[in-house]
């Protein structure tokens, strides 16, 4: 892919900017200095389609699309003469605008298992949401979370599951059971403990794989004999697996679940929907029941954010994008393999997932994940043109997209496998990246030291190994 990129100047000092008036120095702990090595790009200036181009004016075929929310890829012209158009009538009024009318139209025509829709801006708002409504129907505290799935909501009844729960009360910890994903057994146990007292079970339909044996259906059932709301999260699933969500693809029907992500292309706009017995609680015409407090956001109903989800919804309904988004995906995973066992590889560097949203594992010489590793691929890859913290293809992925990456990647083994037969620490510039979810930040772990500024712009002293790694 040409030369190999290593000029940073310009991320490196906005670094030093971001990380004294911002705490993490983002907003987006996944977008955080810590997930990403030394050699990286700070901060993106612009994208166009399946690329981006950082600050210094580096370009990149990007594969994180947003954290998974470009589905159809940066800057879609469709989207954005919609968005544009609305933001000339202004944004948001003191009274409903129709736009959300035709915006919960359009929905429900793409999403045809839900009756009734709320709009948010952000997927934390939706789950949790869900959490008060299943609380509020069912009369019950406790709730069931699928610990195979990695994050459900910035909120306390999750966070206080995970790693980073100071802040928390531990009343409120207690108050999230956890279960496995595909084992009807972890949920029935969950039941056996806590009788009467669990108002939902929430996961995502699917991490990669089908669910075998009609473990949707069967734990839906489970939760319905035993008075809980069964509750799905399509964040992720939404507008890869089908249009109209896994739980179409899958053919299962959820009392409550939670979009967002690709809804928007990228704008910030997320869903709650489900079932009118349910949903209603948190209108202002039922009155058999205490009003629950659904949803009630300023920026909630910005009229351009919901523009943004007509457009993107058009798209998917007039044209192949979840086909398009399986071929390619299903392209560079069957490729990835190959180039894998090329290089002896086939064990310690996997890609898994569904075609649409495909992931990959770092293994270490003995076969253990290892963020070592993970921060000399993403390095070696950054290098070759290629941002990749995930493999997560876009409706504007074309062929010569995954042959380059293919290359990229190719290339990045390379050093892998050199890494492997000697020590990762020669060819890793810096410290390695780490999981967002940790209790401390530490000398190994904490965010990176502000990067001094040299005359070559790299703003990093360059290992021989560095050096010696073959262009793509």
């Amino acid at each position: 892919m040409g030369h190999l990129i290593q000029n940073f100047e310009n991320s490196n000092r906005l670094r030093m900017r971001a990380h004294r008036l911002i705490p993490g120095g983002a907003h987006t702990y996944a977008k955080g200095d810590d997930q990403y090595p030394m050699l990286s790009p700070g901060f993106i200036a612009s994208g166009y389609g399946s690329h981006v181009w950082d600050v210094d004016a580096n370009e990149y075929i990007e594969y994180g699309m947003g954290n998974r929310a470009v589905g159809l890829g940066h800057a879609y012209a469709h989207v954005v003469q919609a968005v544009m158009e609305e933001l000339e009538r202004g944004c948001n009024f003191t009274r409903p605008s129709r736009v959300e009318i035709d915006c919960a139209s359009a929905f429900l025509e793409t999403v045809p298992s839900a009756e009734m829709v709320k709009f948010c801006k952000n997927g934390s708002d939706a789950t949790s949401a869900a959490i008060r409504l299943a609380r509020a129907a069912t009369g019950r505290d406790l709730i069931a979370i699928c610990r195979d799935h990695p994050f459900f909501s910035t909120d306390d009844w999750f966070i206080g599951t995970t790693p980073m729960n100071a802040g928390v009360p531990d009343a409120v910890r207690d108050l999230t059971l956890g279960f496995r994903y595909g084992d009807l057994d972890s949920a029935r146990d969950l039941l056996r403990r806590h009788p009467g007292r669990i108002a939902a079970f929430i996961l995502e339909p699917s991490r990669g794989d089908a669910p075998k044996d009609k473990y949707l259906h069967r734990l839906k059932d489970l939760c319905h004999e035993n008075g809980a709301l069964f509750i799905l999260d399509e964040m992720i699933t939404g507008f890869r697996w089908h249009s109209g969500g896994a739980q179409q693809a899958y053919d299962i029907v959820p009392d409550l679940s939670c979009f967002g992500k690709a809804l928007g292309n990228g704008f910030a706009i997320s869903a709650l929907a489900g079932k009118r017995e349910f949903m209603d609680l948190g209108g202002i015409e039922q009155t058999s029941a205490p009003r629950v407090f659904l949803l009630s956001t300023t920026h909630g109903a910005e009229t351009h954010a919901m523009a943004a989800a007509i457009a993107t919804m058009q798209v998917y309904r007039h044209e192949p994008v979840i086909e398009h988004l399986i071929q390619q995906g299903t392209k560079l995973k069957t490729a990835l393999a190959q180039v894998a066992a090329v290089h002896g590889l086939q064990n310690h560097f996997k890609v898994s997932g569904h075609p649409a949203c495909l992931t990959y594992a770092t293994l270490d010489a003995a076969g253990q994940p290892s963020q070592m590793f993970r921060s000399l691929f993403l390095q070696e890859t950054i290098r070759r043109g290629v941002l990749a913290p995930s493999l997560v293809v876009s409706y504007t992925h074309s062929d010569e997209d995954i042959e380059k990456t293919i290359d990229a990647i190719d290339g990045a083994l390379s050093v892998y496998k050199r890494a492997l037969d000697r020590r990762v620490e020669t060819f890793l510039v810096g410290r390695p990246s780490d999981p967002v979810f940790r209790r401390f930040n530490g000398p190994s772990t904490s965010a990176p030291p502000l990067p001094r500024l040299d005359g070559a712009g790299v703003g990093f002293a360059m290992p021989a190994a560095d050096m010696m790694a073959r262009k793509t």
